[in-house]
């Protein structure tokens, strides 16, 4: 799992960044990074469950094992009754169930097993939530755009408000993910926000270029969360 680790120059670098470009456009620029946008204990809990019903699975499909299995417990001296068997296998299920659990409570284990379409989803939803806490209609020409990292799913989100959806859509931001993405991967987060940052400016500039009336309505500095 990638750690995010910004130095106090990295964050002077990404709020002069924010500055820069805010100072070629109308636009307003917020950027916020995460070790982890959720903490995906319910696949934890499925993955319990998984292996819980495959132990039941391969019960059912060799019943003869499991006699064998407590006839070589018990010495071979006693015919175990159905009493016996049924709660030695709730004791198996429990111990199966219990002891995955234990081990997806370490999240590089949850998170490595997690599929990437649920990381992407949780991670789209956490940075919507954001966006529209922090960034949505808070500028009044409605051209906020948030840069989300989170560290932790490898992945990035670039949302944008209303008059910036209007004119530019996910490709518009291809290149900045890629930068950002690319050096957080190198272990250089505070680089990959700088070229995001830089390139999200140049697409604001194209289109919402610097007025006289403009403000800055968005602080210019890295969140971290």
């Amino acid at each position: 799992m990638v750690t995010l680790v910004f130095s106090e120059a990295d964050r002077d670098r990404v709020s002069a960044a924010i500055a820069a470009a805010e100072a070629r456009s109308d636009g307003e620029i917020l950027a916020i990074a995460t070790e982890v946008s959720d903490s995906y204990h319910d696949v934890g809990l499925h993955y319990a469950v998984g292996v819980m019903f495959l132990a039941m699975a391969v019960i059912a499909a060799w019943p003869a094992y499991l006699h064998w299995w407590v006839e070589r417990l018990s010495g071979g001296w006693t015919e175990p009754s159905e009493r016996a068997l049924f709660t030695i296998v709730l004791g198996v299920l429990l111990a199966k169930f219990l002891g995955t659990l234990f081990l997806m409570k370490w999240r590089p284990l949850r998170l490595a097993l997690t599929p990437g379409a649920t990381k992407e989803r949780r991670v789209r939803r956490r940075a919507v939530a954001l966006f529209k806490a922090a960034a949505q209609k808070r500028t009044i020409g409605r051209t906020g755009v948030l840069i989300y990292l989170s560290a932790g799913e490898r992945r990035a989100e670039i949302i944008g408000d209303e008059a910036v959806t209007k004119v530019a859509d996910g490709d518009c931001w291809a290149e900045a993910m890629a930068v950002l993405l690319a050096e957080v991967r190198a272990g250089r987060p505070g680089d990959g926000l700088v070229g995001a940052i830089e390139r999200v400016g140049g697409v604001l500039a194209s289109h919402f270029p610097k007025t006289a009336t403009d403000s800055n309505e968005i602080p210019d500095k890295l969140i971290e969360l």
